[in-house]
């Protein structure tokens, strides 16, 4: 090792003991591959009192290394120069101390609980508004059709409906083969393999083909429009918007509502069709049922109250994934860690919120179509 390069000696104790730090103990030397490792082996049994006075040079950085090892405190017996003390002030004052794990306790439990519960009733309080604020909104374009944003509406009827075609129809012909080939290998040890049009049928057109378009459309779209809504929170056009007197719900909430209220039944009738095609391919080449016999099976297996109900849940779910992507596009704060956050929880909430609604479709319309 070169001379200059930063070393301590170690002085036994027939000659007093105690640590002496030599050489140049700065930047520079520090640079150098594997000297910081290899220092901070010797330094791990260093113990004693501590002679600096002899050190060539001492900088911030190897002031930063000494500090650490001690434990960020001083030692109980320290000599340096006082320039060095300085530079050890420095440091001592600007570093900041390890965070101490706080103990889990019941009260602390119980506050966080609290907290917990106050920030949900702080996003629902907002939701509701939001929703209250659509309604408002929706009057006053009745009363003004003249008025009402049509442009950013077919804007994001082509945005969120058109674009998600190819994706919705490639998702939905594969789940339709995938369930007709695991429905197939049940019904083959009964000999029931005609009733594979009745499972495919309800199971497609009354639960898979909405849900799937919902969660495709959540993840894709819902996505979409909380980023959308929060770059113009971090870029100002929100507070921009305000000082002209452009009401954020009526000209951004609004025609994204209306807009996937609109389009969610055609995508979900759209994605139940290709899902329908994939399991009767996959139905023919299982079972030998024709794509005749299972388009002509397919109107007896399943009323038409099936895609009425499936229809409706849609446009339920168009709404919710809107409104709930607006809700956090609107919450984002003016940084990028909040846009990535929001954008996060808006896609997790609409998912979530969509198979909640759709379980209470279930059980509130148990009896329709069946």
């Amino acid at each position: 090792m070169p001379v200059t390069a930063p070393r301590i000696e170690r002085h036994p104790a027939s000659e007093g003991p105690r640590v002496r730090v030599l050489g140049q103990w700065t930047a520079s030397q520090f640079a150098r591959p594997g000297l910081l490792d290899e220092l901070r082996s010797e330094l791990a049994g260093a113990a004693g009192p501590w002679d600096l006075s002899e050190a060539e040079q001492l900088d911030h950085v190897g002031a930063q290394v000494l500090w650490d090892h001690w434990g960020r405190q001083w030692p109980e017996q320290l000599e340096l120069q006082p320039s060095q003390r300085a530079v050890f002030e420095r440091v001592a004052r600007f570093t900041v101390p390890p965070r101490q794990r706080k103990r889990s306790s019941p009260l602390r439990s119980y506050l966080a609980l609290g907290a917990f519960v106050l920030h949900a009733v702080d996003h629902l309080k907002s939701f509701v508004r939001l929703i209250g604020q659509l309604t408002l909104n929706l009057g006053r374009l009745a009363r003004a059709p003249q008025e009402g944003p049509w442009r950013d509406f077919s804007g994001h009827l082509y945005r969120i409906g058109g674009t998600a075609l190819p994706i919705t129809a490639l998702v939905g012909f594969l789940i339709g083969v995938v369930l007709a080939y695991l429905t197939s290998q049940q019904l083959k040890q009964f000999g029931a393999d005609a009733y594979i049009v009745n499972i495919l049928g309800i199971a497609l057109i009354r639960e898979l083909g909405p849900m799937l378009a919902a969660i495709l459309i959540a993840g894709r779209s819902g996505s979409s429009i909380t980023a959308q809504i929060g770059v113009m929170r971090v870029t100002d056009e929100l507070d921009a918007m305000r000082v002209m007197g452009i009401s954020h719900s009526f000209r951004l909430v609004m025609p994204r509502a209306m807009a996937l209220a609109v389009v969610m039944p055609l995508i979900s009738v759209w994605t139940t069709l290709c899902a329908l095609a994939g399991g009767m391919l996959a139905a023919d080449v299982s079972l030998g049922i024709t794509p005749t016999f299972f388009m002509t099976a397919l109107p007896e297996a399943v009323h038409v109250n099936n895609l009425m109900l499936a229809t409706m849940k849609s446009v339920v779910f168009g709404l919710l994934i809107a409104l709930v992507g607006c809700h956090f596009g609107l919450r984002v704060e003016p940084n990028t860690q909040s846009l990535g956050e929001g954008t996060t929880a808006s896609v997790v909430t609409s998912i979530t919120v969509v198979i909640l609604v759709d379980a209470l479709f279930a059980v509130l319309f148990k009896n329709v179509g069946v």
